[in-house]
């Protein structure tokens, strides 16, 4: 049963029902152990953040940020924030020293939440350049402060601010306060191009996500979701205060790169990832397949066929399976599925809503066959993450992003534009007036930016019209739907196509480096370095038959006539990705525009 209360006053009635029962699982930064939280203790501990906050002078909607990977300490930041109508605006792990000076500065920011080194490290730097940042407080006991800093504080030390609650009662006058209208977070996006834009989110959007979600996403206090994705993206977020909302423990993988070994030891019944997630689990399984023996690999794909009708011929489409076919998963479902399932942690198996790119209905099917539930959807940062998923109750089409959820209004304007109305639409930007005038209608829709169409109540995605491009031929290409055909293959971890006023399409591959290694290793292929085993012949020979067939589905002038074989990966770092990870094709495209010219000489 879903609680349905405002945001701030979430945690402490969940601890009024829930009491002992577990509500958090994490580990302290540095630590391999995992400990768990009660209701009751999470509760109490956002009432110690809140009156921390009161304590620090931090006063009703003012912007507090917090620059972190996901931890305890930021759930309790971020959930005592609200108990105090403080605005929380989290910042990516992973930002530069540039882009959090311009959202300190922008957001007004006078005391910043840090987790570990690194983001200590930036925020000491940027203290001086930002007029408002008067406070650092560090998650991590084991950061090392600088001998010059006269304004950093520990999380544990601000904490005991908050000690013995000093400011309850007028805490519990703030409760009272709270409203629909106040904001609760403002979320920068990463942005492919130019400066971040804050993304304003009240209190009644959070509201009517939840309630919008919790019709149709069939968590429930039986869960145990791990938290995966940054906390700073809206989807995570809007995931987990969902989980939170109907009272499922929450365990919070704090490094990203561990996730695997987190899901072994953890053995979550529900996750929310990106395909890039499930692409990575599809490829390892069948390069187990590919290395098995010819009656192990004939037993599998048979089991995968009878797992794609049970679970998408039928069951997906909403029909009952035929006795035989029931009979026949079943066996294949405890015999061989559980076993995959085991591997990868997720023998519970339960939800697994995926978003935030363009799911191959190859990666889709796949998933699905083998007993994980899937649930893909669609949404934005100003739609507070859902604008539609599988309802798992009603019949759906590999390929659509499911149904609309509860509220929402849809149309489609010029380029099949997506445009939005409804409770969980954002009002506008942070301080951008004039941007906000062009982001809306004059009937009130939002200006989503992605193209697509309805069919059966059903919405599908075309391309983000922005990143849709137009060769010189005049055909328009749509790079994210090409990208992701190529992605599924083991031998690519990155591709970046190149097409736009271009006579053909092209790609920039990044190759999986162990793959292309042990490739080389089997076939004899002698090379030095990277760059030599990118530039072999061979290895290019080898990656143009894998493209021809995954192309197969593809027009003519949809195919990639010639690529590159990059030796190094596009790096957050090196500016060629946003924090999400999604490619920037401007800077691609001016790092790399020798090698791209070099594919278009006649």
């Amino acid at each position: 049963m879903q609680t349905k209360c405002h945001l701030s006053q979430l945690i402490q009635e969940q601890a009024k029902i829930y009491g002992t029962k577990k509500a958090l699982t994490y580990c302290e930064f540095g630590s391999d152990v995992w400990t768990s939280m009660s209701w009751d203790e999470f509760a109490a501990k956002v009432q110690v953040v809140s009156n921390a906050l009161l304590n620090s002078g931090v006063k009703a909607q003012e912007n507090i940020g917090v620059f972190s990977q996901n931890s305890l300490q930021y759930v309790l930041t971020d959930f005592g924030a609200y108990g105090v109508r403080v605005v929380s605006v989290p910042f990516y792990a992973t930002s530069s020293e540039q882009q959090i000076q311009y959202m300190i500065e922008d957001a007004q920011i006078r005391i910043l939440f840090v987790g570990e080194q690194d983001q200590y490290d930036k925020a000491f730097r940027v203290l001086p350049l930002c007029s408002t940042l008067e406070r650092i407080v560090v998650f991590d006991r084991r950061v090392k402060l600088s001998q010059q800093d006269k304004v950093a504080m520990y999380y544990d030390d601000f904490m005991k601010l908050g000690a013995g609650l000093p400011r309850q009662s007028e805490l519990e006058n703030i409760y009272k306060q709270a409203n629909d209208d106040d904001l609760s977070c403002i979320l920068y996006t990463s942005g492919t191009t130019g400066d971040s834009k804050g993304v304003v989110i009240t209190y009644g959007q959070f509201q009517a996500a939840l309630w919008a979600n919790g019709e149709c996403v069939p968590v429930t206090d039986n869960d145990r979701a791990m938290s995966f994705l940054p906390y700073t993206h809206i989807f995570e977020r809007a995931w987990m205060t969902l989980c939170f909302s109907v009272g499922a423990e929450v365990i919070i993988n704090t490094n990203p790169r561990e996730i695997q070994k987190s899901l072994r030891e953890q053995h979550p019944t529900a996750m929310s990832a990106v395909p890039r997630f499930w692409e990575k689990i599809m490829i390892g399984v069948r390069d187990k397949i590919d290395r098995s023996s010819p009656m192990q690999k004939s037993i599998f794909l048979k089991a995968i066929e009878i797992g794609r009708k049970h679970n998408i011929e039928y069951l997906s489409r909403g029909k009952r399976p035929p006795l035989a076919l029931r009979m026949q998963y079943e066996v294949v479902n405890k015999t061989i599925f559980s076993l995959v399932r085991k591997q990868i942690g997720l023998e519970n198996a339960h939800l697994f809503p995926t978003a935030g790119a363009t799911v191959s209905p190859e990666v889709e099917e796949f998933i699905l066959s083998i007993g994980i539930g899937m649930v893909v959807g669609y949404g934005l940062t100003e739609s507070l993450a859902t604008v539609s998923c599988v309802h798992m109750d009603k019949p759906y089409t590999i390929g659509s992003v499911g149904r609309l959820i509860s509220g929402l209004q849809i149309k489609f304007g010029e380029n099949d534009e997506i445009l939005l109305k409804g409770p969980t639409i954002t009002r506008g930007y942070y301080k951008r007036d004039a941007l906000n005038a062009q982001a809306f209608d004059a009937e009130g829709f939002f200006r989503t930016g992605d193209s697509g169409y309805m069919k059966d109540g059903e919405l599908f995605l075309k391309d983000r019209i922005k990143d849709l491009f137009k060769t010189s031929n005049g055909k328009y290409i749509a790079p994210q739907m090409i990208e992701s055909k190529i992605l599924v293959d083991k031998f690519v971890e990155q591709v970046a196509i190149i097409a736009d006023e271009r006579k053909f399409v092209s790609a920039l591959i990044v190759p999986s480096f162990p793959m292309i290694e042990e490739y080389a290793r089997d076939n004899g292929i002698q090379y030095e370095s990277m760059e030599d085993l990118c530039s072999n012949i061979s290895v290019i020979e080898m990656m143009a038959a894998r493209l021809d067939t995954l192309q197969q589905q593809l027009a003519s002038y949809e195919k990639i006539k010639k690529f590159t074989l990059i030796p190094r990966a596009f790096t957050i770092e090196n500016g060629e990705l946003t924090n999400t990870l999604k490619i920037k094709r401007a800077v691609l495209n001016k790092t790399f525009a020798e090698v791209i010219e070099k594919m278009y000489e006649e």
